[in-house]
Order: C-alpha cells, then structure tokens, then sequence
C-alpha cells in the first residue's frame, strides 16, 4: 500500500510538471506575440489603443501565471518532500519483508520436519493395520482350522460309538450262535459222545474250534483296531485343544489389541462390514460406497456405507458400535465382573442406538433412504448376549428407527438388495423389450402400408401395361401387324419380331374378324 501511495505522489508531480511546463510555453508563445505586435506598432496606429490593452491583458496573465507556476513549485518541493518520506518508509517495509522472509524459511524447515514426522506416522500406522491384518487373516484361518477339526472330531466320535455299537452286536450275534451251535451239537449228538472214541469226539469239535477261532480272531482284530482308534482319536483330541488354546489366545490378543482403541475397533467392524458386502456379491462403487462425505444443514456427516436401492434409494449402514464392554465381558473371570461388563455393553448398545437416531440421515440432501438406519455389529454372539440381558432392545431400536443386523442378518438383507437389482434388471429388459416390440410393431405398419402402396402402383401399372400391350397387337391396323408386313414388302431387317408377339397380334387379328362374321349370321 506504501507503494502505491508514493506513486500517486509521484504521478502528481509529473502532472504538476507538465502543467508548469505548458505554462511556460504559453508564456513563451505571449512574449513572441509581444514582440510581433511591437514590430507592427508602426504599421498599426489606429489599433494601438487596442493592442496596448491587450497586452496588459496578456501581462496580468503572464502574472497569474507565474504566481501559479510559483504555487507549482511549492507543491513540487512539497511532493519532493513526500517522496523522500515514502522513501524512508519504503526501507523500513524492506526490513521488514526481510524478517518476513526469515520468518517463512523457519516456517518451511518447520514444515519440513512436520511433514518427516507425519511420513513416519504413516508408515508406523500401516504396519499396525499390516500386522492387524495379519492378525485377523491368522485368527480366520484359525477358525476355519476349528471347525474343521471340531467337525472331523464330531465324525470320529459317531464313527468311534458306531464301531462300539457293531462290535457289540458282534458279540451278541456270535454269542447267540454259540449257544445255538452248543444246543444242536449237543443235542444230536449226545448219544455219539458214549458210543465213539476220542477220535470221532476231537472230529466233531474241530468245526466248533474253528468257529471258537475265528471268533477269537476277529475279537481281537476289531479290539486291536478300537485301541489304534482309540489312539488316534486321543491324539486328534490333543491336537484339538492345542488348537482350542492358539485359538483362545488369538482372541485374547486380537481383543487386547482392541480394548480401548474405538479407532481400530471402528477400522476391524468396518472390515467385517465389507466382507459381509462382498460376500453378498454387491461390488463397491457400483452397488455401494463407504465413507461418503455428506454436507448437511448443521453439520457434515459421513455414513460409513452408503447402499444404492433400485429407483434411486438408498440404505444406510452404520458399523462403530463399541465392543469395549463386551471384550471385558469375554475376558471376566468372574460373575460380578461379567455381570457389570453385560449391563454396559447393552448400555453402550443402546447409547449407540439413541446416537443413530438422533443422526437423521434420511434428511441430507441427495438421500433417498427411508427412516431406519442399519446399525451392524460385526459379532454375532455381542448382540445375542445383550439380547438375552435385555430382550426390549430390538424393538426399542425399530421404534427409534434403528435396525440393528448382525453378519447373518445383515447377509439375508443384502441377498434380498441384489434380488432387487435382478428384478430391476429384468424390468428394464422386460421395458425395453416392449419399446422395441412397439417400435417393431410401427415399423410393420409403415411397412405393410409401403406394400399397399407398391401393390396399388403394380396394379396400375400393370393396367398401363395391358393398355400399351393391346395398343400394339389389338385391331386390323395394330402396330405388331403392320411393322411384321415391313418384311413382305422388302423392308431390310437385322432380326425378326418375337414370335410371340407376332402370334398374339394374328390371334387378336382372327378374333376381330371372326366377330362380324358371327354377327352377319
């Protein structure tokens, strides 16, 4: 602003200057006027009187214009004068643009150093989501494990206890036999064992060693393989709870990595969250999108998921219920302490719940929601225990317009959306199957008509055709009779007529004069 108050000044000098210098040349341009009048004095008497007036005239002006190129002047050194205040004003503003400058490269090196720090931020905070994410993939692959485990012990154990249930009807039936074989043999031959040697009675029982043999045989077969079965299954169990243990320590891990950390816990519920959505087959930025920056009346809100309905609605998805309570619920080691971590995860279930409504997002503007919002929680057994603590809070959720969807839940919805976008489809093509079949439908009449047209032109001209035909073989004197007699006559030709012109034009020919003759008699 100093600099631009000093060119003013310095633009009002100029101009001053310039005033004063025309005025000196209109004194100039007096003073030689002055003397051409002097040198014409001689010649001009009779207007002496009036040049002498004139010239005390131009004096007072010559006057007035020096006392006002005096008062240029004085402004001049006046302007001079402000321009050297200026030019001490414009040090100063230098001296301070120079501390302005020292300022600014101590700001950028601060800059600078803030930027390094957020960089290390940044890189530290994506190897806590890389380990966290290792984390949560170890702890899937850990679950999978189980229940792969827990089923294939399920089947063992049915597979043990049916074994147990065919080695004891083997017993029973072979038993059974035992006796069966014991009565007969003893019963008919009885009177043999008083009657023959040792011989004969060692040839009776050798079939019944046999048999007792086998039986024996098979016994312990099917006992040595209970005892491998056995074993393995005790080996299996071990594994089991090996496992059992890993898992419950991952859990333990992953929830004390989460306790008190809303921020990773928010992070993990909408991880879970996305999973459920790509599981449902709906496709990020197509069917849904997270995270979308909202500017409302009052403030800008950001839905965690935004779903996208057929007839351009939408469905709101919320995943940042806290899971502190519970993990401290999960982790109690005794009644009290589980009893009081239940009360507040229901409490903070229901803070969240009251939060959500009070959000109204189906009021921002370019939302077409109805008025519920999903609030998900990504753990299944969380809600069942609040549930079970206090069965009222479903339906005090729906009366606030709150759904609360577990990943089961939420899953079923989601499969219900994209059987929606099915039926949009199909009513898209169901829509536009019908345009082209009316367009089709206006094409065909404009067509039929074209053929009507072509017809009605066919017809007449085939009337033209008739017409122009008989003109040429119909009469006495047709044109086909009268051109073939050219021949008789000596007329020179390269070709004959066809033959069936000229065949037709003698039948119309005999036609026409068989007709008198017919009328004579």
């Amino acid at each position: 602003m100093s600099w631009g108050v000093a060119g003013i000044a310095l633009l009002s000098v100029c101009v001053m200057a310039l005033a004063l210098f025309w005025q000196i040349m209109r004194r100039r341009e007096a003073v030689a006027t002055l003397q051409h009048y002097q040198l014409q004095l001689g010649q001009l008497q009779q207007q002496n009187q009036q040049q002498e007036t004139d010239l005390r005239e131009q004096t007072a002006a010559a006057r007035a214009e020096k006392a006002h190129a005096e008062q240029l002047q004085r402004q001049l050194d006046f302007a001079q004068e402000e321009l050297a205040g200026l030019r001490d004003e414009q040090k100063q503003l230098l001296a301070q643009l120079a501390d302005a400058q020292s300022q600014a490269s101590a700001a950028r090196a601060q800059h600078g150093q803030l930027l390094q720090q957020h960089a290390e931020l940044k890189q530290s905070h994506e190897r806590l989501q890389s380990s966290h994410e290792v984390m949560q993939d170890k702890f899937a692959n850990l679950s999978k494990e189980h229940a792969t485990l827990s089923s294939s012990l399920e089947q063992k154990q049915q597979h043990f206890a049916e074994q147990q249930k065919l080695l004891k009807e083997s017993r029973d039936q072979l038993k059974l036999e035992f006796e069966q074989l014991a009565g007969q043999i003893f019963e008919a031959k009885g009177q043999a064992f008083s009657q023959h040697s040792q011989q004969s009675l060692d040839a009776l029982l050798k079939p019944f060693r046999e048999q007792i043999e086998g039986f024996r045989t098979k016994v312990e077969d099917i006992h040595h393989k209970d005892v491998q079965q056995q074993a393995a299954l005790t080996q299996e169990l071990l594994h089991l709870k090996e496992l059992n243990q890993q898992i419950t320590q991952e859990a333990h891990d992953l929830a004390t990595a989460l306790k008190g950390q809303k921020k990773a816990q928010g992070n993990w519920g909408e991880l879970v969250l996305e999973n459920v959505l790509e599981r449902s087959g709906l496709v990020n930025g197509r069917d849904f999108k997270r995270e979308v920056s909202i500017n409302g009346e009052e403030n800008r809100q950001r839905p965690d998921v935004i779903v996208y309905l057929p007839q351009g609605k939408h469905l709101i998805i919320d995943a940042k219920v806290s899971l502190n309570a519970y993990t401290r619920y999960i982790n109690a080691e005794d009644d009290a302490e589980r009893r009081l971590a239940l009360n507040e995860h229901v409490m903070a279930i229901g803070q969240r719940i009251k939060e959500l409504a009070n959000r109204h997002y189906f009021d921002l503007p370019g939302l077409n929601a109805p008025e519920m919002v999903f609030m998900f929680v990504p753990i299944e057994s969380a809600f069942v225990e609040a549930l079970k603590a206090d069965e009222t809070l479903f339906q005090k959720a729906i009366e606030q317009n709150v759904l609360v969807a577990t990943p089961t839940t939420l899953l079923t919805s989601l499969n219900i959306v994209r059987q929606l976008w099915r039926f949009e489809d199909q009513n898209k093509h169901t829509a536009e199957l019908a345009e082209r079949a009316g367009k089709v439908y206006d094409k065909l009449r404009t067509f039929l008509g074209s053929m009507d047209a072509i017809g009605n032109s066919l017809d007449k001209a085939q009337d033209a055709y008739r017409k122009a035909r008989d003109q040429l073989v119909s009469g006495k004197a047709n044109l086909v009779k009268q051109v073939n007699d050219f021949r008789q006559l000596g007329v020179a030709v390269k070709g004959e007529l066809d033959e069936t012109w000229v065949d037709r034009a003698d039948l119309e020919l005999a036609l026409v004069e068989h007709e008198p003759s017919e009328s004579a008699q």
